[in-house]
């Protein structure tokens, strides 16, 4: 049996925002109980020329959504890239959870041989659904999801493999 478009990608984007969401619950605590400013954590980057990790959530967010949004023919709901604590964070991370459920797995099964044009380093990319899928929307957000787990992990958060991969 062949996995389905949906499949290989709203039931992966589900679960990986959820296990975020909770890196981030256990983020805020590590904070409050160690008398951190949230700041120092939300302003985190492993490199001077690297996104904060605010800004790693909400790329994590926005690669969901969008690609769940171009395989299924609809409109991505625009964020305003404003969040500045873990709550609000978490608030995206539940707007895009909302917005997944909403779309049918039908659509997205309609995506895979969809021409998906992009712009990368200001030029067009045209691909397929399935490659769009594979190729570009999964490594991106798995690249931004990696990070912000890293970062947190870097900035002594007591998370481990199992927080990252969530409950099999």
């Amino acid at each position: 049996m062949s996995m389905s478009m949906h499949q290989a990608s709203a039931a992966p984007f589900q679960r990986m925002l959820r296990n975020v969401s909770s890196i981030l619950d256990k983020a805020a605590a590590h904070a409050e109980a160690r008398k951190i400013d949230p700041v120092a954590l939300l302003g985190a980057r492993l490199f001077p020329d690297m996104y904060p990790l605010t800004r790693q959530v909400q790329l994590t967010c926005d690669f969901a959504k969008n690609c769940c949004a171009r395989l299924s023919g609809v409109e991505p709901p625009k964020y305003e890239d404003k969040e500045t604590t873990f709550a609000e964070l978490k608030a995206r991370i539940a707007a895009t959870l909302a917005f997944i459920e909403t779309l049918k797995p039908e659509q997205f099964d309609a995506g895979a041989d969809k021409d998906i044009t992009l712009k990368v380093g200001g030029n067009d990319v045209h691909l397929t659904g399935r490659d769009y899928l594979t190729f570009f929307a999964l490594p991106n957000f798995y690249f931004h999801a990696s990070t912000t787990y890293d970062l947190l992990r870097h900035g002594g958060v007591e998370i481990g493999k199992r927080d990252y991969l969530g409950a099999a």
